[in-house]
């Protein structure tokens, strides 16, 4: 079977070619031609490339690889036996790093030689303060690095390059669901696993990012962040409280995006009751319609971890 590499390169140079304003191709690279049909038709549909996707992973594995990097070199395995993890799972939960760092070398090779500049990695601020708030965010990043996936699906024009992510997602849920192991929570809470638009996953990267490097930003508006009181709170009929009642301004939901379907919950007051049946890593966000297209959402996605 052709390596990832081969087969992004097969795609981007040999077959259609798609283009994106935002990043000027390197000098070295030849420029791929571009096929006018295709790239309206996919600017009809969603404004969003091929080459836009592949950047946008590749923004989430920076992300993803750097953070593994950090925490390991920050708590030594004797933090992690700690926990109670075995050996053996330590060396998996480094094994997980290492697979996120091969994506962005994949990534970044792909890229380049279909003519197009990467994106360099961001400086990030993790907040790392022991092993297990590692592990806990850990969690909800692999949750997250999931549903990115999920949610580009269906952006994506080329069968080839739909399936290459699909290569990758499947090694995502393995990290996520060994790491919901290791931290002695059900491995797979539900049936499903929830897909996420861009502009959501954008939002929850942004609040690791410091900086980028310029030419790096992608043309991505992240949403306003939701502030809770009690974030921890998050069981069914648990209510949350808004930190700032009046922000955002309109709000009139709490949309709760799970895997298999969307509830709402009415926001008064700054208050929004969890609904019944949610499990797992929730996204929430605020909303001034019963709806969770962007026109409609106010702040958010904010992840709670439904017990």
């Amino acid at each position: 079977m052709p390596s990832l590499r081969k087969v992004l390169k097969w795609i981007f140079v040999l077959g259609p070619a798609v283009t994106v304003n935002a990043l000027p191709a390197p000098a070295p690279y030849p420029k791929p031609v571009e096929r006018p049909r295709l790239a309206a038709r996919q600017a009809a549909a969603s404004g969003i490339t091929d080459i836009d996707i592949l950047q946008f992973a590749l923004t989430a594995e920076h992300l993803e690889s750097a953070f593994y990097a950090q925490g390991f070199a920050k708590f030594p395995a004797s933090d992690f036996q700690a926990l109670g993890l075995s050996d053996a799972s330590i060396t998996a939960l480094l094994a997980v790093g290492q697979s996120e760092a091969t994506h962005v070398s994949t990534l970044l090779s792909a890229i380049a030689q279909a003519g197009f500049q990467p994106v360099e990695p961001c400086t990030y601020n993790f907040g790392f303060t022991d092993a297990a708030a590692m592990v806990a965010t850990a969690r909800v990043l692999e949750a997250i690095g999931v549903s990115a996936y999920l949610g580009a699906a269906p952006l994506i024009n080329s069968s080839a390059v739909l399936s290459v992510a699909a290569s990758i997602v499947t090694v995502e849920a393995r990290h996520q669901t060994f790491i919901r192991v290791a931290s002695s929570v059900t491995p797979i809470p539900a049936a499903f696993d929830t897909p996420l638009g861009v502009r959501g996953v954008f939002t929850l990267a942004a609040q690791f990012i410091s900086s980028c490097p310029s030419g790096s930003n992608l043309n991505v508006e992240a949403f306003p962040a939701i502030s809770l009181e009690n974030a921890n709170l998050a069981t069914s009929g648990q209510s949350l409280v808004l930190a700032n009642a009046a922000q955002p301004a309109n709000a009139k939901f709490c949309a709760f995006m799970a895997p298999g379907e969307t509830q709402f919950a009415p926001l008064t007051n700054g208050n929004c009751v969890v609904p019944q049946n949610l499990a797992g890593e929730v996204y929430m966000m605020v909303t001034n319609a019963e709806s969770i297209d962007d026109s409609a959402v106010l702040a958010g996605p904010s992840v709670i971890s439904v017990s």
